[in-house]
């Protein structure tokens, strides 16, 4: 089952940064032609939020039985790179990120004005995208991971 977890969750990265940079590139584009707000927008904004809360999910499950993450004896954690990124700064991070996606989204329903709106849901998504970014563990950082 942690084989299937792990491919899952690699391959599931790559859906999540499409639809992050979709509904990023979408409300900034319309943020700065003053476009309205429809149904397609809130969709893209959606599917950003479902595709990250599902990796979120799917990572959790990771975390606790994963053999890279050391909850048990954080001292030892702390003292091995590739420990502590999965242990503490990858789940802090993506913890973090998805908070912002959730409240931009939030914040972005509520919103009454089309351009705050676009505004918001760039700026939640931007941040969460660039702590997601910063969070992954890209192969040629030396953590043992691939591409997929």
């Amino acid at each position: 089952m942690y084989p299937m977890l792990v491919h899952a969750h690699s391959g599931l990265r790559w859906l999540v940064l499409i639809f992050l940079v979709l509904a990023i590139a979408n409300a900034f584009s319309k943020w700065r032609s003053g476009a309205a707000y429809d149904s397609s927008d809130k969709r893209k904004g959606l599917l950003a939020l479902i595709f990250s809360h599902l990796q979120f999910v799917i990572g959790l499950g990771l975390y606790f039985i994963s053999p890279r993450v050391n909850f048990g004896d954080m001292a030892a954690a702390m003292g091995d790179k590739a420990t502590r990124f999965f242990t503490v700064e990858h789940l802090s991070l993506m913890i973090l990120a998805l908070v912002l996606i959730t409240i931009g989204y939030s914040k972005a329903k509520r919103n009454v004005n089309d351009t705050g709106k676009f505004k918001t849901t760039f700026w939640f998504y931007f941040i969460g995208l660039i702590l997601i970014l910063a969070g992954i563990p890209w192969p040629f950082l030396g953590y043992g991971t691939g591409w997929f």
